[in-house]
This record gives C-alpha cells, sequence and structure tokens, in this order.
C-alpha cells in the first residue's frame, strides 16, 4: 500500500478552469470588414476598442452610423476620447443612432430627457461595484448604453465591462447542456428595493413585476449565445429547488470575474463610452471615496430576449 498516497488530502476540483481560453471576437465565420471612416484601436484582442477619428458632437451621416453600429457588435465596447463638444443633447442624438431612450426609474433624471446623473461623492456612495447588466429585470432590457464623463476624481473610477458570449464559450460541453433552455428570473427588489420602504417598493411592483429571461439568450442582431444572468438581479433559475438554483448561479456568475474576459477603461475628462448591454456585464469600480465623480448616461431601448 502506498502510504504516501492514501494520506493525501483529497482536494476537489477547482471551479473556475485554468489554462487556454477561447476568445473569439464575433461568431465563427463572421467576416471582419475593413472601416473606412474611423480607426479602431483595440484594448484587448477580443472587446473593448478605442475609436479615433470621429467627432461625436456632429450628427453622424448613414455611412459612419453603419460602420459605428457594426464596429459596436465587433468590440461590444467602444471609447472614445477627447470629445470636447459633446453635451447631453449629443448624447440623445448618437445614442438615437440604436434607438430611443430608456429611462431607469431607480436614477436620478439629468437636466435632458433621457439622461441620468450619476453624481457620487462623500455624501453619495457608489453602489455599482458589482457585475451586472442594464434594466435585466425588465420584460425588454437595454440594448446597449452612452456613459460620457462630466467630472473624474484625480485617481480610480475605472469602468470594467465583461465579454459574456466568451464567457459561454468556455463553459463546459456538461454545463452548456445543462443550462440549455432554462429561464431565470430578474427582480430589483433584492437590489435597487433595499433602499426602499414596503410602501415604495408596493407602489412601484406594478408597474414593474419580476420577469423570466432565458439563462443562455441569443443576442437580438448577431444570434450569438451569451450567458445572462447577473448577481444583482438574477434571484433564481425556474424549476429548481432554492439550492440547486443558488448552487448553479453561483457558478454561473463567477464567469464575469474572469479577467480574459474584460475590458478596463480609464476615464478621463470628456470621454464617451457605448456599451452592448446583452454581450456584456460591466462594474463600476468604488476606489474614489471621498472624490468626487459625475456621469450622464442614456440607456436605449431593447427588446424581448430569447
Amino acid at each position: 500500500m502506498n502510504t504516501a498516497a492514501s494520506a493525501a488530502p483529497a482536494y476537489g476540483k477547482p471551479l473556475m478552469r485554468y489554462g487556454r481560453r477561447v476568445l473569439d471576437r464575433t461568431a465563427p465565420g463572421t467576416r471582419a470588414e475593413p472601416y473606412e471612416l474611423l480607426q479602431v484601436s483595440p484594448m484587448t484582442p477580443h472587446i473593448g476598442a478605442e475609436i479615433s477619428g470621429v467627432d461625436l458632437s456632429v450628427p453622424a451621416g448613414a455611412a459612419l452610423a453603419a460602420e459605428l453600429k457594426r464596429a459596436l457588435l465587433e468590440w461590444k465596447v467602444l471609447f472614445f476620447r477627447d470629445q470636447h463638444g459633446f453635451d447631453p443633447y449629443s448624447q440623445q442624438v448618437f445614442a438615437g443612432l440604436w434607438g430611443p431612450p430608456e429611462p431607469n426609474p431607480f436614477f436620478p433624471k439629468g437636466d435632458t430627457a433621457g439622461v441620468s446623473r450619476l453624481a457620487k461623492d462623500a455624501t453619495a456612495v457608489g453602489n455599482e461595484n458589482i457585475w451586472h447588466s442594464d434594466h435585466s429585470f425588465m420584460a425588454a432590457p437595454a440594448l446597449g448604453s452612452v456613459l460620457r464623463a462630466v467630472e473624474i476624481p484625480p485617481a480610480g473610477g475605472d469602468t470594467m465591462w465583461a465579454d459574456m458570449a466568451a464567457a459561454y464559450d468556455n463553459l463546459s460541453d456538461a454545463m452548456k447542456a445543462r443550462i440549455d433552455g432554462l429561464t431565470a428570473v430578474h427582480d430589483w427588489i433584492p437590489s435597487w428595493g433595499q433602499t426602499m420602504t414596503s410602501d415604495q417598493i408596493a407602489a412601484l411592483r406594478p408597474g414593474l413585476p419580476a420577469v423570466e429571461h432565458p439563462v443562455v439568450v441569443r443576442h437580438p442582431v448577431t444570434g450569438r449565445r451569451t450567458l445572462y444572468v447577473n448577481e444583482p438581479f438574477t434571484t433564481h433559475i425556474v424549476g429548481m429547488s432554492a439550492d440547486e438554483s443558488r448552487e448553479l448561479l453561483n457558478e454561473l456568475v463567477l464567469q464575469a470575474r474572469v479577467p480574459e474576459f474584460q475590458v478596463r477603461f480609464r476615464w478621463q475628462p470628456d470621454s464617451v463610452v457605448i456599451w452592448d448591454n446583452i454581450a456584456t456585464q460591466h462594474y463600476a469600480i468604488n476606489d474614489y471615496y471621498p472624490a468626487r465623480r459625475v456621469m450622464e448616461r442614456i440607456a436605449i431601448a431593447g427588446v424581448p430576449l430569447s
């Protein structure tokens, strides 16, 4: 008998796989076309690109709009620097290339219709530092969001995005088979409701019921399979016991935390970002307290997911 082997501790299987990961920028077989009206500088090989040669304060013509839309589908997050003339009206026009605004019922409103003003400082601490997808608690979650820097802290306050198609691609075949066809409930009460009274919740509930979305959605434009569960809004998986649902969700939401799936952006004055809210999750790093950070955001109305 090998006593050394018998005395060795029984280690469990690592929850997260390590080694090479599949990092496809687009669905396999997609043909990459060159850009003629803008310059693309990748931030990572598969998610996030800085776009130059574009003045967002000037309404885009049809050809430029088409290239911007294609770039967003390809890179999932687009970063623009030095947009000095970009104001709330410009933000409305730019977001409108993708669709009408979708107000967040819980965000403070800005001075322009559809714009939410997110001001954080020593008295209003940022609480977006959790991986999430905007408005997943709605029946038709936001297609995307446009965020512009109004005031940035001296250091810190970066934002990160995770590619949730890459997260799906890197699941094991057994996990993909397990979650295929499952749906999950998304609800705002466990997050936003924590700051409300029971009367406030009751007043909002009729217009904001809990909703169900597939655990794996097909992107409404590309059709690419994307993992669609997030920590603050996904409460449970339909048809499972509470324990089984929690165990599975705990493993699935971890996927957004894998660095290979992520891109990180350091804000500067006059920076603008647009992201695909179905293809990604994001995380606003709250490391700047008590300094002040002010952002203005427009969410773009989406469609029901399948």
